[in-house]
């Protein structure tokens, strides 16, 4: 793919939503132009927050005709911690979520980082093309140092922002559909982009980065939803499971069930959640439960919950029943995912004239 769209400079939040409208006038009208890359770091069972927040939007953009790489970034998942415990297990979890939610290895390319090292010797060049201080600057990283349970980080933490660039550049994608929280990452991605042209000639597009409107789900807790934090519903819950999360959510002393984020965010967050899966919206449920109270609330949550994820379980169980099919996908994908790396590379050596 050669398609490159126009720069559009440092974005904050207004622009990056402004030119994400515009993005996706030219997805209608010509899918064939894009190539996005997605995907997560193996640490656990995807959860509702994702689903709402990226996965369903990836399954769109697939079947809208995108050329789609998703990756599972097993590598990163060393940056904030000192092992990578039950590694391939989250892998094939991992695995077992995409193709439930209906990423199609199809038509989608599904690769593991550590099995493409074109892909990663791409970080070197490309922290040449960065400072310390802007690396230092990127939120993620600071997020990540200070959430942190280790006394100190590694180094491996500071190239996190460009490890990403590489992942974004190795297949040329111009398009990463990403939250609010992961702009800087295009942002710089597209710094390492330009500043690898000037110096050595064009060799990669641009991405622009596609902002979903996106809606923020609170964990049982009324913090934000993280796997880590055990306050999420995971894709691969069972319905009791789901049921006990959702009982002891919390919510308030309210009997009037209302959607009001600012000022009662965890009802809200439930009604929301429950509207998602519902295909209504959040006024609409606050509306049909009236003053029924918070346990009628958590009773409709979890009805909305188990329906919902009825289908993307049983789709989950069958996957599961074959690992050898999971690893076969991988394969595949890896292979593919090599032969893209293994061509940008070779047109990074040319134009940095390391053919020797």
């Amino acid at each position: 793919m050669t398609t490159t769209l126009q720069p559009t400079g440092v974005l904050g939040t207004t622009a990056a939503q402004l030119r994400s409208a515009e993005l996706e006038e030219l997805i209608t009208t010509d899918p064939g132009r894009f190539r996005i890359l997605t995907g997560d770091r193996p640490t656990g069972q995807l959860h509702l927050g994702h689903y709402f927040g990226t996965l369903h939007n990836r399954v769109r953009l697939q079947d809208l005709g995108i050329e789609t790489y998703v990756i599972i970034a097993d590598y990163q998942v060393l940056t904030d911690r000192d092992v990578a415990d039950h590694l391939s297990d989250y892998v094939e979890e991992l695995t077992l979520d995409y193709l439930a939610i209906g990423i199609d290895p199809e038509r989608s390319t599904i690769f593991t980082h550590s099995a493409v090292p074109a892909l990663n010797q791409l970080l070197l060049p490309f922290l040449s093309l960065v400072s310390v201080p802007e690396l230092e600057r990127n939120p993620t990283v600071k997020d990540e140092i200070v959430h942190s349970r280790q006394s100190s980080v590694s180094g491996l933490m500071f190239t996190y922002p460009a490890h990403q660039a590489a992942d974004i550049l190795f297949c040329k994608a111009n398009l990463v559909p990403v939250g609010q929280d992961q702009l800087p990452h295009v942002e710089i991605t597209r710094t390492i982009a330009r500043r690898f042209n000037h110096r050595y000639g064009d060799v990669f597009p641009r991405p622009d980065a596609l902002l979903s409107e996106a809606p923020l789900l609170l964990g049982t807790d009324g913090t934000k939803m993280s796997k880590s934090r055990g306050n999420a519903i995971t894709l691969a819950a069972t319905a009791d499971e789901t049921a006990r999360l959702i009982r002891g959510a919390k919510t308030d002393a309210e009997r009037s069930i209302t959607y009001d984020p600012a000022t009662r965010p965890e009802v809200s967050s439930l009604v929301l959640l429950a509207a998602l899966c519902q295909g209504r919206t959040p006024e609409q449920v606050a509306s049909d439960l009236g003053s029924a109270g918070a346990a009628a609330l958590k009773r409709t949550v979890t009805d909305s919950v188990n329906e919902f994820l009825s289908p993307i379980r049983a789709r989950r169980a069958e996957y599961a029943r074959d690992r050898g099919h999971l690893r076969r996908i991988l394969r595949a994908g890896n292979e593919q995912a090599n032969a893209v790396a293994n061509a940008t590379l070779a047109e990074v050596r040319t134009a940095m004239k390391c053919n020797y």
